[in-house]
């Protein structure tokens, strides 16, 4: 049963669409809780001045709490799919 279900969680396409960002963070992080995928989500973002420099030109900021399509297709391009 178990391995039913984390096959069909694997199997699912992730979707470009607007994200609370602490819901990308658990994409990406899902064994943290949404606080701490969100920091480190943050700090990887970070580690990228590019990404950083195209998420602010959209008007992103740290306080920003849903992130736009755009954003997200960002995001994942300098880190790839969660």
């Amino acid at each position: 049963m178990f391995n039913k279900k984390f096959k069909e969680m694997n199997d699912q396409v992730f979707k470009i669409r607007s994200y609370y960002k602490g819901e990308l963070a658990l994409l990406y992080s899902p064994e943290l809780t949404e606080n701490a995928a969100r920091v480190k989500l943050m700090k990887w973002i970070a580690l990228q001045p590019r990404l950083v420099q195209q998420l602010q030109e959209l008007g992103f900021k740290r306080t920003t709490k849903v992130l736009t399509p755009l954003m997200v297709r960002y995001i994942v391009e300098a880190i790839g799919e969660p």
